[in-house]
Formats: structure tokens, sequence, C-alpha cells
């Protein structure tokens, strides 16, 4: 299969420095494009002089993870993007089992691999470990990760399955579902642009899969920290507008207020744990998701999956 791999970067040539070589040494038969999110670094004069294999697509703006990975695949002709982070380290044979789910099974829109963490390397990584999923308020986990909890590595999802959501970080889909969903949402800019995306697949009848059988190891938070506050803003903002796009009537109805109510303890949870940027954020993401509410309806699809989650009240059974 004609397979491109498409890494985002801005302003990350010590990313590509470090990782780039895993990438072209493991990668045979791939086309590698590194599309550049107008980046202010050298990234792109390191590229040239280091890469002459690699092929450079220029963004003229930061388009954020959405937009610039819709503006730069719009340049790549492929039946497979592979959507990788400039601060993933991949392995030997990483592409193979994962080629094999697409070949087998014309079903499968989306794939994603093992994602374990660089810095250690026995324990599961944060964004993505062994296959996402979402519970009945749309909070998203991930088998081998749920919130802050992570588990370590123990074949215990050394497995190939269908899952809810493939993570970003390493995402390969066939670039005929991804245009057919006219790729993801950039109102978004970063952060769970990915899940709403696999979401909106599951509610055309496609399958997203896991395959345990291939292994890479991500770094996380190359570009934006985790305890950034801009982090909180987007990832509760894009949450909510994710499940406003997707999550069928009537329950979408009392799952937000629920979920407003849960927001309102997690400000204070994160002000009293983080300081009061967070705090603010969770305020600002509110408000920022209300301006998008009349945009956001006119992009609910026809069809909306009644059994999206895989557990109910994960929030809860977690912390209490």
């Amino acid at each position: 299969m004609n397979l491109a791999i498409a890494i985002l970067n801005w302003n990350g040539k010590s990313w590509l420095e470090k990782f780039l070589p895993t990438v072209n040494a493991h990668s045979e038969n791939a086309e590698i494009y590194v599309i550049d999110n107008a980046s202010t670094d050298d990234s792109v004069q390191f590229l040239t002089s280091n890469f002459p294999n690699v092929k450079i697509i220029r963004n003229l703006t930061n388009f954020g993870f959405a937009g610039g990975y819709n503006e730069g695949l719009k340049k790549i002709d492929a039946e497979i993007y592979c959507l990788l982070n400039s601060d993933v380290e991949v392995t030997e044979n990483w592409l193979k089992p994962v080629l094999n789910l697409f070949e087998n099974n014309i079903s499968i829109a989306a794939v994603q691999p093992k994602i374990l963490d660089y810095n250690r390397k026995n324990f599961f990584e944060f964004a993505g470990a062994g296959g996402g999923q979402i519970d009945n308020l749309g909070y998203p986990y991930c088998r081998g990760r749920v919130f802050e909890n992570i588990e370590k590595d123990q074949g215990q999802y050394n497995d190939e399955t269908e899952i809810f959501w493939a993570s970003g970080c390493c995402l390969f889909i066939r670039s005929k579902d991804f245009w057919q969903m006219k790729g993801f949402d950039e109102r978004f800019f970063a952060h769970q642009e990915e899940i709403d995306l696999c979401w909106r697949l599951k509610n055309s009848g496609k399958k997203v899969f896991y395959t345990g059988k291939s292994t890479v190891y991500h770094v996380g938070g190359g570009t934006l920290n985790k305890q950034s506050p801009q982090k909180t803003f987007l990832n509760i903002r894009n949450n909510f507008s994710m499940l406003l796009k997707n999550m069928p009537f009537p329950k979408l109805l009392w799952v937000l207020f629920l979920r407003l109510c849960l927001d309102a303890a997690a400000a204070v949870y994160f002000g009293i744990k983080m300081g009061f940027p967070h705090f603010w954020a969770v305020i600002r993401a509110h408000f920022s998701f209300y301006a998008q509410v009349p945009g956001t309806l006119k992009l609910r699809g026809n069809n909306q999956i009644k059994n999206y989650y895989q557990t109910k009240w994960l929030i809860f059974k977690h912390f209490l």
C-alpha cells in the first residue's frame, strides 16, 4: 500500500534531530514528509542539509495541529497517511502490522500502534497508550491510562482490537476516509481533534483499530507542556464541541448539563492544585464553547451512534 509518513513541525529542530533518523531507518517503502507550520527556528534548513530524502511542505502560518495537517496533507498523494509527532521514536517493523490491518479489512479507517513512554519504556504513554476509549459522559481515556494513572506494559495490550479513538501522536488513516470526513475540525487548533475525527468515522460506519504488534515511544508535551493553562483551555472547550457534534439526542442534553456542574468543581480543583490561570482556563473554555455553538450545530451529521462508550461514570469510579 502507498504510505506517506507526515510529521508536523513547529520550531522542533531538536526533536527532528533526535527522532527522524529512526523514522528513516525503519520506514522502508514509505515516503517521509515534514509539514512545517511556519517555524522560526532553523528546522527547514536543518532538514534540507541533513535529510535530502525528506520532502518538506511549508505552511504559510502556524495553523495548529488540526489546520496544519489539513493544509499539509492536501499536497500529499498516498493511500494511507501516518500522522506522526516529531517527538516519537519508532521501532523496527512498526509499519507492517498496521498495513496488514488495512489490507485485511476495508472497513478499518484508522489504526493506532502501542504507544509507550520514551522516558519510561516499560510504561504506557499518556497520549494513546493501548488505544483510546470514552465513557458515557464523554471523558476520553485509554487502555493503559485512566486520567493520570498509567499502567506498566506487561503484555496486557498486545492484542489487535477495535477501539473508539486513535491517538494523533501516531495516527494511521486512509486518505479517502480522512477527506470524506473533511479532515480535522480546524476550530479545535490542537487537542482532541483526533477523537472528534474518529467519532465522526464511527458515526459513518467505519472502524478504528489498535495493534499491539507495533510499538512506538512518545516523549509527550513536546509542543505544549502538560501543565499549560492553554492545554486545559483547549481540552475542555474542544471536548464540549466534540460532544455537541457527535453525541446522540436526548442523551446529549443531560450530559452537557452534568458536565457543566462537574466543570464548576473542576475549576475549583484546578485553581487549588495548579493556580488561578487553570481556574480561569476552565471559565474561558466554556465561554469559547458557547460562542461556537451555532457553528458546531451545523456540523452535526445525520447519524450519531448510541453505543459510543465503553464504560459508565468513569470520573465517579476513579475519584470517588
